[in-house]
């Protein structure tokens, strides 16, 4: 996919013209990223915002513990890095490459100047922030009212959606994180992951196949687990 393509898929770019998204891909540059490879840091000061172009980034912060808690599995065409180019405050997580990952870079200058200059911009970032503010008061519900099984379940649910492609009602997810990552994900032990995996896939609900996963039928998954 060109850049100009994948800056049209982007939510908070998808209101832009042609030329406004060839200026936009102009201010960008372009980074790789090597598997496990840091992109950015908790309370380090940042002046960049990130865009998926390939691969998968994990967006994670560490407990008092020590442990790792992941927060989000972003894939192409999410972006992250906003809040400290808006706030001018420290970035709030970190961000890993799950995978080898590619992402387009904007510097701040940059980023304030267009949602200066083209205000559509700045609207839809609101609705994605907002969208994204409801998706994390949903998850901490889930996390603190529901049980092992209900908890993955809205895990498989949140990477169904943001990392999952959808043929006749069954979604794949590709490069499924390991079972550690989803325990992290769900608030719950590794153990517990392989127990309730084995658990849906003896009910039919889900298919696994080396680090791919399939939901049998996405609706009725839905509906279990909402």
């Amino acid at each position: 996919m060109s850049d100009i393509k994948l800056l049209a898929s982007v939510p908070i770019f998808s209101e832009l013209t042609s030329l406004e998204l060839e200026e936009l891909s102009f201010r960008m540059s372009k980074q790789r990223y090597k598997k496990n490879n840091m992109i950015l840091m908790e309370d380090e000061f940042g002046d960049t915002f990130f865009i998926i172009s390939k691969g998968i980034v994990k967006i994670t912060r560490i407990s008092e513990e020590g442990r790792e808690v992941i927060l989000a599995m972003l894939g192409e065409g999410d972006f992250f890095g906003e809040m400290s180019l808006l706030d001018g405050e420290t970035r709030s997580a970190n961000a890993i490459a799950f995978d080898d990952a590619e992402v387009l870079i904007l510097k701040r200058h940059d980023f304030i100047d267009l949602l200066q200059k083209y205000p559509k911009i700045a609207i839809s970032l609101l609705a994605e922030m907002a969208s994204r503010i409801r998706k994390s008061d949903h998850q901490i519900e889930s996390l603190s009212l529901s049980d092992a099984e209900h908890r993955i379940g809205m895990t498989l649910m949140r990477l169904a959606k943001d990392l999952g492609t959808i043929h006749h009602g069954v979604v794949e997810i590709t490069k499924m994180p390991y079972q550690k990552d989803l325990a992290s994900m769900a608030g719950t032990s590794r153990e517990t992951v392989s127990r309730m995996l084995k658990l849906l896939e003896k009910k039919g609900m889900i298919k696994r196949q080396a680090h791919t996963l399939s939901i049998q039928d996405f609706t009725l998954f839905k509906r279990t687990f909402s």
